[in-house]
C-alpha cells in the first residue's frame, strides 16, 4: 500500500449484506465465544504461574526473573491495548467479519504452539512471552470487531442487551481464567493454553461458515503515520508502567529509572505527535473530532476510569485471599491460587446478574441512570471492602463482592451500548477500538497504580517488621536484614504465586539451621500472614481510597453524557424508539465526517 499522505482516500461505501431474521443471534453468540476465550486468556495464567514455572524450570521470585514474570502476566494486555485501534480501523476498512475470523484463527495457532512449549529454563519463558505477544494479536483481532459487528447486527431498540451480554461475558471471563487456571495448572500446566485450541477451532470454523458484513464499509488507504505514531507511542508508555513497578537500584520502586522516566514522557510525546498526524491525513487512522460527540468522549472517559478503578482490583483480592486470609484460615499456601478463584466467584454473579438486565434496560431507558449508578455503589462497595479487617468474615466479604459485579455490570453494558450507538456506521469499528483500548490501557495503568500503592505501603514498615519477627524466632541477624532489605514487590509476588513467601526468602540452608519448632512456625500457615497483615492494610486503604476516587470521577462523567443518542444509517428516529429519548439522527454515514455533536447533547 502506497502512503496515505500519496493519494485521495476511497471514501465510497461498500454496500452491506441483507441479513437473515436469525442472524444477529448467531453474531451474538459466535461474538461472546470470541470475547470469552480472549478474556479468559487475559488471566488463565495468574493462578497456574506456579506451575508454568516449575514445568520450565525457573524459580520467578530470583532478582533476575522478576522481569520474565512481569512480562508473562503483562504482555497479553499491552498487546491488546495496543493493537485494536488498528484492527478496528482495518474491520472498517476491509470487513469487521474478515478481521474477526481472521482473529480467532491467529488466537488459535498460537494456543496450540503455548501449549506445545518444549524448551526449559529462561528460554523457555521467553518462549512462552513471545508466544504470548501473538496471541495477542488474534485476541485483539476479536475484541476489536465484535462490538462493531453486533452493532451492525442489531437494531437499535436492541443493542443495550446484545452488547450487554458481550460485554459481561468480556469482563467475567477475566474472572473465570483464575478458576480454570486454578484447576487445570495442577493436572498440567499444558492445559492452561491447550483447553482454548478446540473452542478457536470450532469458533473459526463457524464464524468463516455463519459471520458475513452487515454494516457500511468505506475502503481507504491505510495511515502508516498514524498507526506507527499510535502504536509506538503507547507501547512505550505501557512498558515504562509495568518496569515502574520494578525495583532500581537501591530504590523499592523504579518510578525514578531514567528510563522509565524517559519512556514513558518520550510515549506521551509521540501520542501527541499521534494526533498531529491524525488532523493532516485524508483518511485517518481514527477522526479525532469523534470526540465532539459528547455520548461519546464521557462514555470513554467514565469507562477509562471505571477501569482505573476495576482493572488492579484482581490483583490485590488475590493477594489478600492468597497471602494472608486463605492461609490464616487453614489453607496451605499450594493450595491458595485455586481457592482464591473460588472465593471471588461472587464477583463473577454480580456481573452475569446485572449486565445483561441493565443491557435490556438501557434499551429502553437509556444508559445514564445505569451507568451513573452502577459507578456510585462501586465506590461504596471499594469503601465497604475498605472498612473490612484484614482478617474479614467471608459471608461479609462476598457480599460485598457480588455488590460490587452488580455494580460493575450495571455501568459496563449501557456504558458500551451508548459508546457504540454515537458512532457513525462507518467509524464503528475503529470507535470501538479506542473503547477498548482505553478499557485495556487503563486496566495496565491500574495494575502500576495499585501495585505501587501497595509496594509504598509495604516499603514503610515490612522491613522492620520482618527483622523483628525473623530474629525472634532464631535467626541470624545477618540473614534476617538480608530478608528484610529484598524488595517489597518479591512479597507481593511470593503471594500472588501462592508460594510459602519465608520458605522462599530464607532459603533451605537458613532452615536447616534453626530449631525444628522454630522452622515449622517461619514456614507455617501463622507467622508470615500475621506479620505481613498491617503493613498490607495501609497500603491497601490507600489502594482502595484511589479507586473509590476514580469510581465517583466516572459516576460524574456518566452523569454528564447527555440525553440518549443514537446516530443510524437511516435519518430520523427509528420507529421503535421513544421520540423523546432520541434526537434527530446525525449525517447518513457515507458521509466523510462525523456527526454533529450538538446533537448528542
Amino acid at each position: 500500500m502506497g502512503s496515505d499522505i500519496a493519494g485521495p482516500a476511497i471514501t465510497r461505501p461498500a454496500r452491506p449484506r441483507r441479513p437473515g431474521p436469525h442472524y444477529k443471534w448467531i453474531a451474538l453468540t459466535n461474538t461472546t465465544l470470541g470475547v470469552l476465550i480472549a478474556t479468559i486468556n487475559m488471566s488463565i495464567m495468574l493462578i497456574a504461574l506456579p506451575d508454568i514455572f516449575r514445568g520450565i524450570g525457573v524459580d520467578p521470585l530470583r532478582p533476575g526473573n522478576t522481569s520474565l514474570l512481569l512480562w508473562l502476566i503483562m504482555s497479553y494486555l499491552v498487546v491488546t491495548a495496543v493493537l485494536v485501534v488498528s484492527f478496528g480501523r482495518l474491520g472498517d476498512m476491509f470487513g469487521r467479519v474478515r478481521m474477526y475470523n481472521m482473529g480467532f484463527a491467529v488466537f488459535t495457532v498460537f494456543s496450540v504452539l503455548l501449549s506445545v512449549t518444549w524448551t526449559h529454563g529462561t528460554a523457555g519463558a521467553l518462549w512462552l512471552i513471545g508466544m504470548r505477544v501473538l496471541q495477542g494479536v488474534g485476541g485483539a483481532m476479536l475484541m476489536a470487531n465484535s462490538n462493531a459487528i453486533l452493532t451492525d447486527a442489531f437494531p437499535a431498540r436492541q443493542r443495550g442487551l446484545a452488547l450487554g451480554l458481550n460485554q459481561v461475558a468480556a469482563i467475567a471471563g477475566s474472572f473465570m481464567g483464575l478458576i480454570l487456571g486454578g484447576l487445570l495448572g495442577p493436572i498440567d500446566w499444558h492445559l492452561v493454553f491447550l483447553v482454548s485450541v478446540p473452542f478457536g477451532v470450532f469458533g473459526t470454523i463457524w464464524a468463516y461458515l455463519k459471520l458475513h458484513d452487515t454494516g457500511i464499509r468505506a475502503p481507504a488507504r491505510l495511515d502508516w503515520w498514524g498507526n506507527l505514531t499510535f502504536a509506538v507511542g503507547l507501547i512505550a508508555v505501557l512498558v515504562g508502567i509495568t518496569y515502574g513497578i520494578q525495583p532500581y537500584g537501591g530504590h523499592t520502586m523504579g518510578w525514578a529509572n531514567p528510563w522509565v522516566i524517559g519512556a514513558i514522557a518520550g510515549g506521551i510525546a509521540v501520542l501527541i505527535v499521534f494526533c498531529v498526524v491524525e488532523t493532516r491525513v485524508p483518511a485517518p487512522m481514527f477522526h479525532l473530532s469523534l470526540f465532539k460527540i459528547r455520548a461519546f468522549t464521557a462514555g470513554n472517559v467514565a469507562n477509562l476510569l471505571a477501569s482505573l478503578g476495576r482493572g488492579g482490583l484482581m490483583f490485590i483480592l488475590i493477594i489478600w485471599l492468597q497471602g494472608i486470609w486463605l492461609p490464616r484460615h487453614g489453607y496451605d499456601f499450594e493450595r491458595t491460587p485455586l481457592w482464591a478463584g473460588i472465593y471471588m466467584v461472587p464477583l463473577t454473579v454480580g456481573f452475569l446478574i446485572a449486565g445483561p438486565f441493565s443491557g435490556w434496560a438501557s434499551d429502553r431507558f437509556g444508559a445514564r441512570t445505569f451507568a451513573t449508578g452502577g459507578m456510585v455503589l462501586a465506590a461504596a462497595t471499594f469503601a465497604g471492602l475498605e472498612a473490612l479487617p484484614v482478617d474479614f468474615g467471608y459471608p461479609v466479604f462476598a457480599l460485598i463482592l457480588l455488590f460490587n459485579g452488580l455494580a460493575m455490570g450495571l455501568f459496563a453494558s449501557p456504558n458500551r451500548a451508548a459508546i457504540m450507538n454515537s458512532l457513525p456506521p462507518d467509524q464503528r469499528g475503529v470507535g470501538a477500538g479506542i473503547s477498548t483500548t482505553f478499557q485495556n490501557t487503563a486496566t495496565v495503568l491500574s495494575i502500576g497504580i495499585f501495585f505501587s500503592l501497595m509496594i509504598a505501603g509495604l516499603a514503610g514498615s515490612l522491613p522492620a517488621a520482618l527483622t523483628h519477627g525473623l530474629t525472634a524466632q532464631g535467626v541470624p541477624a545477618a540473614d534476617a536484614a538480608k530478608v528484610a532489605a529484598l524488595p517489597p514487590v518479591g512479597v507481593l509476588f511470593a503471594s500472588l504465586l501462592g508460594y510459602n513467601p519465608v520458605q522462599s526468602l530464607l532459603g533451605p540452608h537458613v532452615l536447616a539451621a534453626l530449631p525444628p519448632g522454630h522452622a515449622e512456625y517461619l514456614t507455617g500457615r501463622a507467622f508470615f500472614p500475621e506479620l505481613i497483615s498491617r503493613p498490607f492494610s495501609d497500603g491497601l486503604s490507600v489502594a482502595f481510597d484511589f479507586a473509590i476516587a476514580a469510581c465517583l470521577v466516572a459516576a460524574v462523567a456518566s452523569l454528564l453524557r447527555g440525553g440518549r443518542y443514537i446516530h443510524d444509517d437511516q435519518a430520523g428516529s427509528r420507529p421503535d424508539t421513544p421520540p423523546d429519548r432520541l434526537p434527530a439522527s446525525a449525517p447518513r454515514a457515507s458521509s466523510p465526517a462525523p456527526p454533529d455533536p450538538s446533537k448528542g447533547s
